[in-house]
């Protein structure tokens, strides 16, 4: 009986340490611009941003997005760093209302409805998942130097209404840099007012 207690233990510890892996491997919601979210035909607003949670708390069946007039969620997400996607878990509805379907959109701000017959990057068929323990790999060359993703659920098992309790990104974040570009293309175009100058002065500004 020694023995078996034993291995129970080593099971329960090893499962603890492969959440505590998961935990900071799906931390990618810090870098979510929570209140920006935008999630297309919710039932009750704001509620899409309450699905990007811990990895802990994805199991917190109190948070959740239901879809309103049909089966079909789109949730705009926008980060507050650039990313590099390598994998999602989800948690959806218990029955048939569970999404069937997800299709990713990269940098596109501000899509609709009327934008989601375009080619998504990447789509996915989903399986029933009540845990969050199906990973579905994300194409890492493609998704890099991510600002923001649309994710487009169009159906479900066959219930009239979709179900989302969790959705959790596995990647990298670098910060972001548009100020810096925009910086830099100003600096890299003289004005007439700079050549002027630099033929007085007989020394280019490139020198300098």
């Amino acid at each position: 009986m020694a023995h078996n207690h034993g291995g129970n233990c080593c099971s329960e510890a090893g499962h603890s340490h492969e959440d505590t892996e998961l935990g900071i491997q799906y931390s990618l919601y810090k870098h979510i611009d929570t209140n920006n979210v935008e999630c297309l035909n919710e039932t009750v607003d704001g509620s899409g941003k309450t699905i990007f949670k811990p990895w802990e708390d994805r199991l917190n069946m109190e948070k959740f997005v239901e879809s309103d007039a049909d089966s079909e969620l789109l949730i705009n997400i926008p980060f507050t760093s650039n990313i590099k996607l390598k994998g999602l878990r989800l948690i959806g509805g218990a029955s048939d209302s569970h999404p069937n379907r997800i299709k990713l959109f990269k940098n596109r701000p501000g899509m609709t409805f009327d934008d989601v017959n375009a080619t998504p990057d990447q789509e996915f068929e989903l399986n029933r998942d009540s845990d969050a323990s199906i990973e579905y790999p994300i194409l890492a060359a493609k998704f890099s130097n991510v600002y923001h993703l649309t994710c487009y659920f169009p159906t479900n098992f066959g219930s009239d209404n979709t179900l989302l309790y969790y959705l959790g990104f596995r990647g990298e974040s670098s910060p972001l840099h548009r100020h810096g570009v925009t910086i830099c293309n100003y600096e890299t175009t003289p004005s007439i007012a700079d050549h002027k100058v630099d033929n007085m002065n007989g020394v280019s500004r490139e020198i300098q």
